[in-house]
Parts: C-alpha cells; structure tokens; sequence
C-alpha cells in the first residue's frame, strides 16, 4: 500500500512501487483526465503538477512519488492560476481534437504559478508539450490571456 496526495485528498493505492504514476492515476483511481500519449515523456499527454510542477506521469514510478503532492486536471481549477488558465482556453477556443489539452493546461498552469507575467520566449521554452492538430499559436494566446 502507497499512501499519496491527490488534488488535497489522501488516497492509499495498491501497485507495484514500478508502476508509473499515469497508470494509478487512470487504471487504479480511475481518473481519466491525465492522458496517455507517447509513453517516454515526451508529448506531454499525461503531465500533470508534483509539487507544482508540470511534470510527465508516464515516466514517475510511484515510489518516487513519496509525499509530494500529486495535482490532476480534474482539480485545475480549484486553484485560481489553473481556473484563469481554463478560462482563457474556453475564450480563446484552443482545443481542436483536445486530447493534448489536460497536459497543456497543467504545463501552462505551473508556468504562470512560478512566472506570473511571461514573456513569449518564456511561454514558448515552457510549453512544450505536443499538439498534433497545431493549435500553438492559440495556446501561446491563452497563456497571454490568463496571465493579464
């Protein structure tokens, strides 16, 4: 049994201590928000925030995890950055397919949480997870957005 935090709430999971933190997040506990996508950290389908920050799910065993807080799509916007962040995404329309949307709300909400008025060269190094239907320039656009 592995005891963690998840959206403020304990939660006790039974896995092996190997298992990579998007599996127990979709298959133990059912929360489906976190996407996978690549497997190897690298598209950013599954990020989502230890600690605050954005990190990539399918590459955290969950004995690393340890007491670090665990944050999902699913709280975002509990959180004032992530609901201003969702807001902007809504307003400014981002999601075409949407598949990589939870990854990039969770990467542009530790972004403007640990740098509140970025500069387009720091969105830019910041976002840098994947968009197969292409919508950067609008993700750069909602980021401006929810930090005004």
């Amino acid at each position: 049994m592995v005891n963690l935090t998840i959206n403020g709430q304990p939660r006790a999971v039974e896995a092996e201590p190997d298992t990579p933190l998007l599996f127990v997040l979709r298959d133990t506990l059912g929360m489906t928000g976190t996407k996978y996508g690549c497997g190897i950290a690298q598209c950013g389908a599954c990020t989502v925030l230890l600690d605050g920050q954005a990190t990539r799910s399918c590459q955290v065993p969950l004995e690393s995890v340890g007491s670090q807080a665990v944050t999902t799509i699913e709280a975002i916007e509990q959180d004032a950055v992530g609901r201003k962040v969702v807001e902007a995404w809504v307003s400014v329309q981002v999601p075409q397919c949407g598949y990589c949307q939870s990854g990039q709300v969770m990467a542009a909400t530790a972004l403007l949480k640990q740098t509140p008025k970025p500069t387009d060269s720091e969105i830019a190094e910041a976002m840098t997870n994947l968009c197969r239907c292409g919508t950067y320039n609008a993700i750069a656009a909602a980021v401006r957005q929810a930090a005004a």
